[in-house]
């Protein structure tokens, strides 16, 4: 099969025939149908965050169960439809116990060994290892993960939605639904509007926040956010972002911000936009080195905090079918986060989109 690898940090992904084998116990076979390019994946490529290589790149997908490896569950069967998840489940540690599977134990296992659960690869060229990232490695014409990663997907969401759900999605709408609190009829600041701001943005409007204020540098990502629902939106690169918050909440500033960018200075605009006792739920990912300063005094003082929110704070299980099924019933426009539409050949061309801004998910059909 194809699959778009990794080999040296700095440098192009290269294509190349790739031998899978078989799923092993707990596992299951995926064919990718649509797979989306990720802020994530680039951080990986450029070497802000650390991998093993070579690696198989691509952690956002969906597609169809083609096989299944011995002592599987029953939760999927062949020719399932499914998106796929980057965070494992083993049910057991103290996270899966108390509901917070997002920081299952295996998630180091997989960041650590870049493996799958048992801490192996089913990807190699010959008798070179091919290493998977986050578990998934979709940006290839088939993946074998743990049966743990796949949720099923009902008839009525494409696939393409089913994939960028199961990443950008089910983390900026997770973090308002499950990070956020009483934010009916208040304001709720959204600091950066690629996929996972704009879904941030929609799960604002789902739970009534007013006004939903974005900030960004690219007027085209400013009017998508307008288009799905904020009702106010600010061009970083004119004026003071503070200054303009603050007059668009009488000098009080937001109880609450999303933060979906991952860099310091997006983190001390949003802290300093808080109201006192507010809070920044930082989702953006940056260099695994990278550090914020905070003004102690007006953290203290203000008593304002700052909270992380992986993957939406969700529980996948729970929180993926009700995507689905807000997306179903039209109160979460999820289509219009679709941006260019690429062959898998095209990979290196949907992150040099990305880099330059491209609004909207590149979405990569193998």
């Amino acid at each position: 099969m194809r699959a778009a690898v990794l080999r040296e940090v700095g440098q192009p992904l290269t294509l190349e025939e790739v031998e899978l084998d078989d799923p092993g116990p707990g596992e299951v076979r995926v064919r990718i149908e649509a797979a989306g390019a990720c802020h994530s994946d680039l951080h990986y490529m450029a070497g802000d965050l650390p991998a093993k290589l070579p690696l198989v790149v691509g952690h956002e997908g969906a597609g169809v169960v083609e096989a299944l490896g011995p002592r599987t569950s029953g939760r999927v069967s062949v020719g399932d439809r499914v998106a796929l998840q980057w965070r494992p489940r083993c049910g057991e540690c103290p996270a899966c116990v108390a509901g917070n599977p997002v920081l299952c134990r295996f998630g180091r296992v997989l960041a650590a060994t870049n493996g799958l659960m048992d801490g192996t690869s089913r990807l190699h060229v010959g008798d070179e290892t091919l290493h998977h990232l986050m578990g998934v490695s979709c940006f290839a014409e088939q993946v074998v993960v743990s049966e743990t990663s796949v949720l099923a997907v009902p008839d009525a969401v494409p696939t393409e939605i089913a994939a960028i759900s199961a990443c950008a999605v089910i983390t900026g709408v997770g973090a308002v639904l499950n990070a956020v609190e009483h934010t009916s009829g208040r304001p709720l600041l959204v600091v950066g509007a690629g996929g996972v701001g704009l879904a941030a943005v929609m799960g604002a409007v789902l739970v009534g926040a007013y006004p939903v204020v974005v900030v960004d540098v690219d007027p085209a990502k400013l009017e998508l956010a307008t288009a799905v629902g904020a009702t106010h939106v600010i061009d970083a690169r004119e004026g003071d972002v503070v200054e303009q918050v603050l007059r668009l909440t009488d000098g009080v500033g937001v109880p609450w911000a999303v933060d979906a960018v991952g860099s310091p200075d997006t983190m001390r605009q949003a802290m300093a936009a808080l109201a006192p006792e507010g809070t920044l739920v930082a989702v953006g990912l940056s260099r695994t080195d990278a550090t914020v300063a905070v003004p102690i005094n007006d953290l203290v003082q203000r008593q304002k905090r700052v909270v992380g929110s992986l993957y939406g704070s969700s529980n996948p299980r729970l929180d993926l079918p009700r995507i689905f099924s807000l997306y179903s019933a039209g109160r979460l426009p999820l289509d219009r986060l679709v941006g260019a539409r690429r062959p898998l050949a095209e990979v290196n061309e949907a992150f040099a989109d990305l880099r330059q801004g491209g609004v909207g998910r590149t979405v990569l059909v193998p």
